[in-house]
């Protein structure tokens, strides 16, 4: 009786959040240099939420792939590069396409490359110039100014922008499909003007203990005791949660930091839409491409839309011997993907791609939030008094919008508890 009537008291916090993911993680580190005192409840057996890496077999597999850019401002301000031991990608892709794969490089860090790259099958060389007048325009002002502008799709932005048909198709299609995990390309252009600055200001990277370093060094910065693991919560009123296992917790203040669909759900309100992905790796004996870049699938036919090596960028990612190749495929796929991807990969590599083996597959339903352009970035952070919600679908659908959303309910909290 006394084992009962202890899981029914009430436990006082300060704040408690609803999920371990980056952006609930940011917000209690924020809530905690204000001096507060909250618990995280988080349903799975880990923190990170949709960023993860799971070891299989001495391989490190993200949950998805997934890149940092250490651009990002929030994640300047959140994160030590140094402590994630980062590898960077190279500055450009290859991209597949006439038969062949063509090389686009970054002509400010490899002017060589980028020389060679302007006269390649990869759009012309008038499409080339275009992007290094994209790039400089991107890169004049605040990243917010970006935000403020047209509300065009990204298809359409390109379009306005003078690209032609062939370098949409053949590069920035893939490219930009891979980051906003939909290739019909409708994500307003002010998030492709954002993530061409991040790109063009900074790398694209990986942890050497794969992705899912990033939310644990978060949690590594709050007490232990603050974040309880395999707990789901059921329903949620302001100042106070239910847990499914009967246990009520109190708080001045509750944050819902899950992924969309799960916070549509717990607050009752209308459920955003989401991009699917599906990530497939495997044990390759040797590597298909030989250098870290990332490449793309510039045809428009076969499932693949890119591919990398990411020992390539990191050797951690596969032990000796063995390399790891990551390809992704776009929205819902059906149980027989692998065969197409095998399929493409041989076209690609030839038949030497009948001895890679699989290692996983991951398809994961709301992989990002789809973003609304009628919709503001800075949506309301609080749902009723004393209810706040945070993630990446209040922001932009980024690592950087996790983490910005986060510091923005802590300020919202601050402001409304009058905390200097």
């Amino acid at each position: 009786c006394f084992a009962k009537y202890e899981r029914l008291q009430f436990l006082n916090f300060d704040v408690a959040i609803v999920g371990a993911g980056v952006a609930g993680l940011c917000c209690a580190r924020h809530l905690q240099d204000l001096g507060l005192q909250c618990t995280l409840l988080e349903l799975s057996d880990a923190v990170g939420g949709r960023v993860q890496t799971d070891e299989v077999d001495g391989f490190l597999l993200d949950r998805g792939f997934q890149v940092m850019l250490t651009a990002y401002p929030e994640a300047q301000k959140m994160l030590d590069y140094n402590e994630l031991n980062l590898g960077e990608f190279y500055s450009g892709a290859l991209v597949r396409c006439n038969g062949k794969f063509e090389r686009i490089a970054d002509p400010l860090r490899h002017p060589f490359d980028g020389l060679q790259s302007v006269f390649n099958g990869v759009g012309t060389w008038l499409d080339k110039a275009r992007v290094g007048l994209l790039r400089q325009r991107v890169l004049r002002g605040e990243w917010e100014d970006l935000f403020r502008q047209s509300i065009q799709t990204t298809e359409e932005g390109l379009r306005a922008e003078g690209f032609s048909r062939q370098m949409i198709e053949q590069f920035f299609r893939p490219f930009l499909g891979g980051i906003f995990l939909e290739g019909d390309l409708k994500t307003p252009i002010s998030m492709c003007h954002f993530v061409l600055r991040m790109f063009s200001s900074g790398s694209a990277t990986l942890p050497a203990a794969g992705m899912g370093a990033i939310p644990v060094q978060l949690a590594a910065g709050l007490p232990k005791s603050w974040i309880q693991l395999n707990r789901r919560a059921v329903s949620v009123k302001p100042a106070e949660l239910l847990l499914e296992d009967g246990e009520r917790i109190s708080a001045r203040a509750v944050v819902i930091a899950t992924e969309g669909p799960a916070a549509a759900e717990l607050l009752g309100m209308n459920r955003p839409r989401s991009h699917s992905v599906t990530c497939i790796y495997f044990d390759a004996p040797q590597d298909p491409v030989g250098e870290p870049i990332l490449v793309l699938n510039g045809q428009a036919r076969g499932p693949i839309n890119n591919l990398c090596v990411p020992n390539q960028v990191c050797s951690s990612y596969a032990p000796a011997g063995s390399s790891l190749v990551s390809a992704t495929v776009l929205g819902d796929t059906d149980v027989d993907v692998e065969i197409t991807v095998r399929q493409q990969l041989r076209e690609w590599y030839g038949n030497s791609v009948e001895d890679w083996r699989l290692l996983h597959r991951f398809s994961i339903e709301h992989a990002l939030p789809v973003q609304d352009p009628f919709l503001p970035l800075d949506q309301p952070t609080q749902v009723a008094e004393g209810l706040y919600v945070c993630g990446d679908h209040r922001d932009t659908p980024s690592l950087q919008g996790a983490m910005l959303s986060g510091r923005r309910v802590a300020e919202a909290i601050a402001k409304d508890w009058e905390i200097d």
